[in-house]
Parts: C-alpha cells; sequence; structure tokens
C-alpha cells in the first residue's frame, strides 16, 4: 500500500547543508537494523523504504538518494519531538487532523485490501461487455464553435454569418475566447454531448448538419455560435481494448459495496 507522506516536513530535509557534498555511500540496512537512532530512538528502515517512494520520484535508487531518505527522517524525528516537547499535540487542531490522517490510511488500506480480497473475474468482465453491446451507442458530434463575452458581440458574428461576409473559422480565430479551440478555427474533438454543459449540449441535439445556431448560446462560460459539422454512431471497441477499463469500474463497485456494507452494520445518529 502506498502511504502519502506530508510533503512540508519531508521537504525540509532534502537538502540540507551538511549534503552539500556527495555523501559516502550508506550501508544496506537490514529489516532488523534501524536506519538510525536518534535520542536513544530507533527508526525503523520499514520508514525509509516509504520514504524512499515519496522522494524518488522516478529516480534510481543510489546512496545519493538513501542519505538523503535518512536525513529527512532524522530531521522529522527531531522536529516532531520538539513539537511534542513544546506541547503542540495537545493542540485540538492538530490532534484532530493527526486522527482525520490516520483513519484516511485505515480507511484506504481497508478498501484496497477489500478489492484485493474480491478480485474482479473474468466473467464478470465478459458480462459488463455483453451489456454494454445491448445498449445503444450514443452519438457522437463534431461542430466549431465561437465563445465570446456579450450577447450583443454574438449576435454581430451571426448577422456575418447569415450575410457570409465571414468564414466561420476566421471568426473564431479572431474573437473565440475558448484557447483549446479558437487556434483551430473553433473545431472541437468527436465526441458525445455529454462532455458538454446542458445548454451547449442542448443547443447541439437541436441543429442539422451544417446549421448554425440562429441566437447565441448562453452558458457559465460565456455566449456560444455553434455550428454542427457532423455526427456519427460509434461501434464498441474490442474487449481487449476496454479491459482494463471495464476492471477499473468493477473494482469502483467493489470499493462502493464495502462502504455500503459498513454503513448498513453501523449506528448512525
Amino acid at each position: 500500500m502506498r502511504v502519502a507522506l506530508l510533503p512540508a516536513l519531508i521537504m525540509l530535509a532534502i537538502a540540507p547543508p551538511a549534503l552539500a557534498q556527495t555523501p559516502a555511500p550508506a550501508p544496506a540496512a537490514s529489516a532488523a537494523k534501524p536506519l538510525a537512532v536518534v535520542n536513544g530512538r530507533p527508526i525503523p528502515a520499514l520508514y525509509g523504504d516509504l520514504v524512499k517512494r515519496e522522494m524518488a520520484q522516478g529516480q534510481p535508487a543510489s546512496p545519493q538518494l538513501d542519505e538523503r531518505v535518512r536525513e529527512s527522517l532524522i530531521n522529522l524525528e527531531l522536529l516532531s519531538h520538539a513539537a511534542i516537547d513544546k506541547g503542540l499535540d495537545k493542540d485540538p487542531n492538530l490532534a484532530a487532523a493527526l486522527d482525520i490522517r490516520r483513519k484516511d490510511q485505515l480507511a484506504k488500506a481497508y478498501l484496497e485490501d477489500y478489492v484485493k480480497a474480491h478480485p474482479v473475474t473474468d466473467a464478470e468482465v465478459q458480462a459488463m461487455y455483453d451489456k454494454a453491446k445491448t445498449q445503444p451507442m450514443e452519438p457522437e458530434y463534431h461542430a466549431h464553435h465561437i465563445l465570446v463575452k456579450t450577447e450583443a458581440e454574438a449576435k454581430k458574428l451571426i448577422a456575418e454569418l447569415d450575410d457570409k461576409k465571414a468564414r466561420f473559422e476566421d471568426l473564431a480565430k479572431k474573437y473565440s475566447k475558448d484557447p483549446g479551440s479558437a487556434k483551430n478555427g473553433g473545431a472541437l474533438d468527436w465526441t458525445d454531448r455529454r462532455a458538454f454543459v446542458p445548454e451547449f449540449s442542448d443547443a447541439l441535439a437541436h441543429l442539422k448538419k451544417g446549421e448554425i445556431t440562429k441566437t447565441p448560446v448562453k452558458t457559465q462560460f460565456g455566449y456560444h455560435i455553434i455550428r454542427l459539422d457532423d455526427t456519427r454512431t460509434p461501434k464498441l471497441p474490442p474487449l481487449d481494448a476496454v479491459r482494463g477499463e471495464i476492471t477499473k469500474q468493477i473494482q469502483q463497485q467493489r470499493i462502493r459495496d464495502a462502504i455500503t456494507a459498513a454503513r448498513a452494520n453501523a449506528k448512525i445518529e
């Protein structure tokens, strides 16, 4: 299980002054040998393994990384006990934060164990895939749009398009405030309507191929002028292409089942 560590405290020890030069290789620690002993308190080697995962960030194993991990844990040990000596652990907010963090890690561990104990079977994957085959596929839309700030500006551009005074793509490049599509003349990728906000989606569904919205479409982002270019009905990908995605969906259902079971046996007031 991957344990997320407090980045603020770990960062305090990433480049301490004593490590300005390349450190000598640290001896490999056995599982029984502590990583360090600070004021008589041993730091288990397991702590080093957990911190190394956080600090490595794709770096290969090296004596330098091992030394940085060791120094970070020494600093963590010293600073945490300094906080305890000062009575900071008695602060209600800190105590609550630590308790929530502990419960969060325990909950994650329980859910990971639950999913592991209830593995996804090939039969379940096949059944979900077969069910998807029986359901109608959502059509996909290919469209262009122009996004502007005001209704007046949108109406002005619609009038220009109606009078054939300008090409849709040229107006999009010049006026559209959508950074993702403006440079491409307002072109949007093939997608089904569920990817858009409801107002945009509804307007798109009422357009015919090649048609442009007659009035501006207002959304949370501003005012849109939409042109529908084409529609298509996608084909369901082969099972092997979506097996991983289906497996994740079933695992998410496992997690929901575990939460439902835990709540069902609880007395909540």
